[in-house]
């Protein structure tokens, strides 16, 4: 059965016919061709998938389309703002905070949802934030390291 459904997708208003079975990582992969959320594991473990729903961290393998009908979704593509990447982007470049870059979006977007609530994470806390993704590479180091200094650049020079 199909239904049709309204959304925001990186600020743009998304209007799609899904059957009302559609996994919301397959309506962003799939007819939006939005292809910077992966899909690892379909049993929402690793996080790959995650994107922001109404600003919150979400597996996108374990929403149905249909539950963000009315709503805002922000993928890994929406968070660059004219041509500049968001600071968690930039900070995962300058700390090398991504290997074989699989569970990269998923790391940022749970990042990026972890400090727009909290400004200055400890250690403790960004472990906490991240760890429904997994990293194949065992980069953790440097993912924290990452999500570190998007909080000093994102607090500005006075930080």
């Amino acid at each position: 059965m199909t239904t049709r459904l309204s959304l925001q997708v990186n600020g743009r208003t998304v209007d799609a016919d899904i059957d009302v079975q559609t996994l919301l990582v397959e309506l962003i992969r799939g007819p939006l061709g939005l292809t910077g959320t992966h899909v690892g594991c379909d049993t929402s473990q690793c996080g790959a998938c995650t994107v922001l729903l109404d600003g919150q961290a979400v597996k996108s393998c374990s929403v149905l389309a249909l539950q963000a009908a009315g709503r805002s979704v922000t993928t890994i593509e929406g968070l660059a703002r004219d041509g500049q990447l968001h600071p968690v982007q930039d900070a995962f470049i300058a700390c090398h905070g991504l290997q074989c870059g699989f569970c990269t979006p998923g790391m940022i977007m749970s990042a990026v949802c972890l400090l727009s609530s909290n400004a200055q994470p400890g250690e403790d806390q960004i472990a906490q934030a991240l760890e429904g993704n997994l990293c194949r590479c065992t980069g953790y180091t440097n993912i924290v390291e990452s999500v570190q200094r998007a909080a000093r650049t994102m607090q500005g020079p006075s930080a």
